[in-house]
């Protein structure tokens, strides 16, 4: 069992119970002319977390810990992108329209693949979800459970929308939820601190937060 500083008290768990989740670090929301850029967004704000990331997976990686990649993705026919989804806003490119990278947040596009640095391995869980949260309409938490995985660390995109919304799903389905401080980002660095302010107030009440410091300084070899 491992104990790291966190907030709001120290977090326990058991690699060997426990899913690194890596979410949605595709093209899409981190790179020029994807869906995050078509909003309006600077993207250079989350492109700053892929090297953390990418630490945080070597480190997950090397201790032989499920890892847990997850896209934001879409069926080409877009039959699982409700309407209210889809027409939201004003964006000029919309989801399922054509960017520099293909086909926004479309399965199989180019601009829907993680990025190469954070790429999954062989064996490695990718879970492509038509929503925010990673549980809904994916299978997932019946494959969680098959694995006896009980702990979840999460890092990725973006901290108050997709991030949040899939670690409170956890929370709902009873998982112990850790976020990764400066392995989550936003395009907005208010909408960030609300969001670690939210999950951990009231005794956790969503879950813990810690820096990806504390994280490898308690999985040292």
């Amino acid at each position: 069992m491992i104990e790291i500083p966190a907030t709001p008290f120290a977090f326990r768990f058991d690699p060997r119970h426990t899913a690194l989740v890596v979410i949605d670090m595709q093209r899409d929301f981190i790179e020029r002319g994807g869906f995050g850029e078509a909003l309006g967004n600077d993207v250079t704000r989350l492109a700053a977390i892929v090297p953390t990331v990418r630490r945080l997976l070597d480190r997950w990686r090397a201790l032989g810990g499920m890892v847990l990649h997850t896209r934001e993705a879409h069926r080409p026919d877009l039959a699982d992108c409700p309407p209210a989804k889809r027409l939201r806003g004003n964006p000029p490119l919309r989801i399922g329209d054509v960017g520099p990278m293909g086909r926004l947040l479309v399965a199989g596009e180019p601009g829907n693949q993680i990025l190469p640095e954070l790429a999954p391995l062989d064996g490695e869980l990718v879970v492509d979800k038509p929503g925010k949260g990673m549980f809904y309409a994916t299978g997932l938490h019946q494959q969680l459970q098959e694995k006896g995985i009980t702990h979840l660390i999460f890092t990725g995109v973006t901290t108050e929308v997709c991030v949040q919304t899939s670690m409170r799903e956890a929370n709902d389905r009873g998982y112990d939820c850790l976020v990764i401080e400066d392995a989550t980002e936003s395009y907005f660095p208010e909408f960030k601190a609300a969001t670690l302010a939210m999950m951990t107030a009231q005794g956790a009440i969503v879950g813990w937060s810690a820096t990806s410091g504390q994280l490898l300084q308690a999985t040292q070899p």
